[in-house]
């Protein structure tokens, strides 16, 4: 049966910052042992921290290639609705703390086949790395999760609000499956493959001395460009215009130690992009995540 399980309070203390989903409120087709106890709490309460090698989110870096590490603290209520706060450290760059996520994420599942979660998060960049990294900006989503018994797949849509406004869908497909609990019932070690698209908006690029190409558009990373817009150098022209397409194929393998008090999970991912930015490489090939998280009532 499909429920609700801890994973999503794992989830939303990493708030989305783990590459494989781009996404902030997974859902899983069996509860792990951390939530067994806190099912029927009206109220819960939960710590993270965790290290990733590079932040990637909505086909983008967020963390311009550098690794980064975080703490988090997540509130439930009634195992529904939650809200988090998260504070990330990006190595090599000032001040220690680069910026800050906040979320509001409410899910349900009606039956044992479909399930729902809707969400807002919030990243706020320190003033004095906005030229380095990107605009502070608010995200949105409505998640439809489809258990098919083999398979667990969910469709996303969402929306991007900074100084330019975008749309982004994704559709993820995944097998969750653990093993039988050991040490009296405590302990239990699950996995989680999937794999995830991601579609938005491309921008395409011609000049007046090449030959047109495509690259990614978000809006907190490349502010300075609009579709439609047209600039000019001294030896070349430069003209926008958009179209939706394909962003990236992520693949990643999750595995998680989980117990009632503490999951620890490690999750190595691949990401695929499907474009090509002369000016913003795009982020290709081995990410690697390590989270930690207690739940403390």
């Amino acid at each position: 049966m499909l429920n609700i399980s801890g994973k999503i309070v794992y989830s939303l203390c990493l708030l989305a910052i783990n590459v494989s989903a781009q996404e902030a409120t997974p859902f899983l087709n069996s509860p792990d042992t951390l939530n067994k106890e806190s099912k029927n709490s009206l109220h819960s309460l939960y710590a993270g921290a965790g290290f990733g090698s590079n932040m990637v989110y909505l086909g983008s870096t967020i963390s311009q290639d550098n690794p980064y590490t975080y703490g988090s603290i997540t509130y439930g209520f009634k195992n529904e609705i939650f809200a988090s706060v998260a504070a990330v450290h990006l190595s090599r760059l000032n001040p220690y703390l680069a910026f800050y996520i906040g979320s509001l994420n409410y899910s349900h599942a009606f039956n044992n086949w479909f399930d729902i979660s809707a969400g807002i998060y919030r990243y706020e960049v320190v003033p004095s790395l906005e030229d380095t990294l990107f605009n502070s900006f608010t995200y949105s989503d409505l998640t439809l999760g489809f258990d098919w018994k083999l398979l667990y797949s969910k469709i996303s849509a969402g929306g991007l609000f900074s100084t330019e406004n975008q749309v982004f869908f994704q559709l993820r497909n995944s097998r969750y499956f653990q093993t039988p609990e050991f040490f009296n019932g405590k302990v239990n070690i699950s996995f989680d493959p999937y794999v995830n698209l991601l579609f938005g908006t491309l921008t395409e690029v011609e000049t007046s001395t090449e030959t047109a190409y495509y690259y990614s558009i978000s809006s907190p990373y490349r502010k300075w460009r609009n579709s439609g817009h047209v600039t000019a150098t001294t030896d070349t022209i430069y003209s926008y215009s958009g179209r939706f397409g394909l962003l990236e194929v992520d693949f990643g393998i999750p595995v998680a130690f989980n117990t009632n008090f503490m999951t620890i999970e490690v999750e190595p991912s691949y990401v695929v992009p499907f474009y090509d930015d002369d000016y913003y490489l795009s982020t290709e090939g081995f990410v690697f995540n390590l989270s930690i998280f207690f739940r403390i009532f």
